[in-house]
């Protein structure tokens, strides 16, 4: 897995899916580590026009530019649509913060070829790598 999330931090764009309604949210502190790290980062939630300034888009497809990797936090419920609109647009990285997985998602993923790093929290692990 280690060799895997290494591969995950060489990418530059990130799309992060979740909750931003305050600073105090895993997303959004997810958010702000990573840009603060040098990457692209795109915030996304259906309910929110903009988040630190940046465009806040409704679906992963929305998102006009090329997108490396997914970080959710969300319900293993929405995951499980989030997961399939990443097969859609062609992203096979996805990250799923503690919570966010299951076996479903982990198995859709297996089964389009998505990589998926889950059991291990992106902000733990970026203090590790970068």
């Amino acid at each position: 897995m280690q060799n895997l999330i290494r591969e995950f931090f060489k990418q530059k764009h990130f799309a992060v899916v979740g909750s931003f309604r305050n600073e105090s949210k895993v997303a959004y502190r997810i958010l702000k580590i990573l840009r603060s790290r040098g990457y692209e980062v795109f915030p996304v939630n259906p309910r929110l026009k903009e988040v630190e300034g940046l465009t806040c888009y409704p679906h992963i497809k929305d998102i006009p530019k090329t997108v490396d990797v997914v970080d959710i936090v969300t319900p293993p419920v929405i995951t499980e649509t989030i997961v399939k609109e990443c097969k859609e647009k062609s992203i096979t990285r996805v990250w799923l913060q503690p919570g966010a997985e299951s076996e479903e998602v982990i198995k859709f993923c297996n089964d389009n070829r998505i990589k998926a790093v889950f059991n291990h929290c992106i902000m733990v692990e970026v203090d590790k790598i970068i």
